[in-house]
């Protein structure tokens, strides 16, 4: 049997419903990987027209044109000029539209129809335009653009074996071009796109785009070398266009719009009424000024509640699975290391991890719904009114939000951010957003220091955890943009889309990604960091000494005593000190740490770790988790840089090691002095 394979490309602005198309496209087996050499996230599936035909599908990041001022734009015109490595040149693009928002969009179909490539519109959200009261005529937008247009309701799969069908049949590139620029532009873009071809070896239509965009100054020639003829022909054009007083940037960008207005004016008909409607009505509360801020800290308020009411019962049936587990293998082997380093080390290890899955599963719930509904846009706006002020970029708030869930993916969406300082800012900043990798730290931390108190309180200390992160984060922009990456104060323009009712097949989706890659992680660096720190903490055996020794002359124990006068100040000793080593690589294995040392300590192994944490004590009897040290501690991972990953990722996205070096230190740094000042700032106001 013959699979035939073709590539096409999925197109189209941010918010359009590109990526939920894609979905519908490839039942949801995407795959996550990176474009060569660079570190902007793609999404490739494969989608089944026949049993004996597969096409390859690319969803692009989302991009407002291919004039190239971030990153993602590049890697969106790249792919489309066939210039990404080790990506094929697309045989066809489907071109998502947001419905309702057609003059806009259209801006971008009409510079990749100037390409020449094969193209279908995806005309998306149609439901909302009908509920508004609008009717679009698409047999008569098909004709004037001259493309097949399929009306789409992506996240009900509406038009969905329409788009399908087209796809298999293929579709001709037979575009004209209407629209037209002033006769003068146009004839000095013919004039060099003939240069481009003659001299240059480009096609015609690639030679008519990049024409277009050199005599607009937009940066399309980004890695393309000129040879000296080429180069002196664009100056000559470029001087006599400014000579003749034609700003080529506006003219095109007004024959494109002029066009399109022409075109909606005949294929668009407005039966609406003039008023506000649901979405003014909500942004007039959620946006304001002070009642946007009381909503947005309700919200937060309502998540790390229910982290600490609702997630309480999965994690204790969690906990008992896992204390099942461990009985069963003591019961089922002899003693000796091999049932020590299960039940001691993998068990223990990987299930004082495991258990917070709840919390997190709620914490990406939450921001899954705050995405799908339309309201992450809105709190951008509103973080803009405090982060403008610290000079951040608005923009920054997106990547910043991400970050709550991990760190990696928030400092790959800061491509972004056009201007370069700007985005090297919001990536030195980011992981001091409290991830969800420090969940299981706070939550334990919380329990230790407030055994008794009910879930509002215990998500008020949360609470202050994430907003002690933010004012980090903005301090250190602040400072930033003072000193090394001092430049000018950002513009924040933003697109607020309208509310729309969740996607609860795209939140269920979003968890269980998350689901997914928790367990796996779990499953792979935690599992074999428990097993390599069960060893440390287990060699070398010392026969004959009580096992709270040997712990402490093991290899492990040796590190943390190496450390305790430098931690000590914080109110820590060696047996944490252990903790803050394993987590440097990554942070939640802090308490699949304290979950082994503290199973191979004196204390009773059947009693859980909080309350192992709670009969600690320094050896004048002083107990160990005090609530200041509790504190302390939470207050460390707030502001350290404890993941390898996220330092590989800082270097892949600037290039250098001497960004993430120094991003370690300044955080690690930060999160000493402010650890110390919480815990002998108590002390002297009498809280020990």
């Amino acid at each position: 049997m013959t699979v035939s394979i073709r590539t096409i490309c999925l197109a189209g602005n941010p918010n359009s419903g590109k990526t939920t198309l894609f979905n519908a496209f490839t039942k949801l087996r995407q795959k996550v990987g990176n474009y060569p050499g660079v570190t902007v996230e793609k999404k490739t599936g494969a989608l089944a027209l026949a049993e004996d035909r597969v096409v390859n599908v690319i969803d692009l990041p989302g991009t407002y044109s291919l004039s190239v001022r971030s990153p993602d734009e590049q890697i969106a015109r790249d792919v489309l000029l066939g210039r990404a490595p080790d990506t094929p040149k697309p045989d066809m693009v489907v071109c998502v539209v947001d419905a309702g928002n057609l003059e806009r969009n259209l801006y971008l179909v009409t510079q990749i129809q100037d390409l020449g490539l094969p193209m279908i519109l995806a005309l998306n959200m149609m439901d909302e335009v009908e509920r508004q009261g609008r009717r679009i005529d698409v047999d008569k937008l098909s004709r004037h653009l001259g493309i097949p247009v399929v009306p789409t309701v992506a996240h009900q799969n509406k038009g969905i074996e329409e788009l399908k069908s087209l796809i298999a049949s293929g579709v001709k590139a037979e575009y004209r071009r209407i629209w037209r620029m002033a006769p003068d532009l146009e004839e000095e873009a013919e004039h060099l796109k003939n240069v481009l071809v003659r001299q240059e070896g480009l096609e015609g239509n690639e030679a008519f785009v990049e024409a277009v965009n050199l005599l607009s100054q937009a940066k399309m020639n980004e890695g393309r070398t000129y040879k000296k003829e080429t180069v002196s022909q664009i100056n000559a054009i470029q001087n006599r266009l400014h000579k003749m007083g034609l700003r080529a940037r506006t003219a095109v960008i007004e024959a494109r719009y002029d066009w399109i207005k022409s075109i909606l004016k005949d294929c668009v008909k407005d039966k609406n009424k003039k008023g506000l409607g649901l979405t003014e009505r909500l942004d007039a509360v959620l946006t304001h000024k002070l009642f946007g801020w009381v909503f947005f800290l309700g919200i937060m308020a309502l998540m790390f509640y229910m982290i600490f009411t609702v997630a309480t019962i999965p994690m204790d049936l969690i906990n008992q699975a896992f204390d099942t587990l461990g009985k069963w293998v003591v019961s089922a082997l002899p003693p000796g290391d091999v049932r020590d380093l299960i039940v001691n080390g993998i068990i223990a290890g990987v299930g004082g991890v495991v258990v917070f899955l709840p919390q997190i599963l709620i914490l990406f719930f939450f921001i899954s719904l705050l995405q799908d509904t339309g309201y992450m846009a809105r709190a951008a706006f509103i973080m803009d009114r405090v982060m403008s002020k610290v000079g951040l970029h608005g923009k920054s708030f997106i990547p910043l939000l991400s970050s709550f869930a991990c760190a990696i993916p928030g400092i790959m969406s800061a491509r972004t951010i056009e201007s370069p300082k700007d985005r090297l800012v919001t990536i030195l900043v980011a992981p001091l957003m409290s991830c969800s990798a420090r969940l299981p730290v706070y939550a334990i931390m919380i329990a230790v220091l407030m055994p008794l108190a009910g879930g509002w309180q215990k998500a008020g200390i949360m609470l202050m955890m994430y907003i002690l992160g933010i004012a980090g984060a903005c301090g250190m922009a602040w400072f930033f943009k003072l000193t090394l990456l001092r430049s000018q104060k950002p513009i924040f323009i933003m697109e607020l889309p309208p509310y729309r009712l969740p996607s609860w097949k795209t939140v269920a989706m979003h968890m269980w990604e998350r689901v997914r890659l928790f367990l796996k992680r779990a499953g792979t660096v935690i599992l074999a960091l428990s097993i390599i720190l069960w060893a440390l903490m287990t060699y070398p055996k010392h026969p004959g000494v009580e096992q709270g020794q040997a712990l402490k002359l093991s290899y492990a124990g040796q590190a943390g005593t190496f450390i305790e006068p430098a931690i000590k100040p914080l109110g820590y000793d060696w047996r944490v000190g252990i903790g803050l080593i394993g987590s440097f690589a990554a942070r939640e294995v802090f308490v699949s740490t304290m979950s082994i040392v503290f199973s191979l300590g004196d204390e009773a192994k059947e009693e859980t770790l909080r309350e192992a944490f709670a009969r600690a004590a320094w050896p004048d009897g002083r107990p160990l988790f005090t609530p200041l040290m509790c504190l302390s501690l939470m207050v460390f991972y707030v502001f350290a840089l404890q993941c390898l990953s996220t330092v590989v990722v800082v270097y892949r996205e600037t290039n250098s090691w001497r960004w993430p070096l120094f991003q370690f230190i300044y955080m690690l740094i930060l999160a000493y002095l402010a650890s110390l000042i919480v815990y002998q700032g108590g002390k002297l106001l009498g809280f020990q």
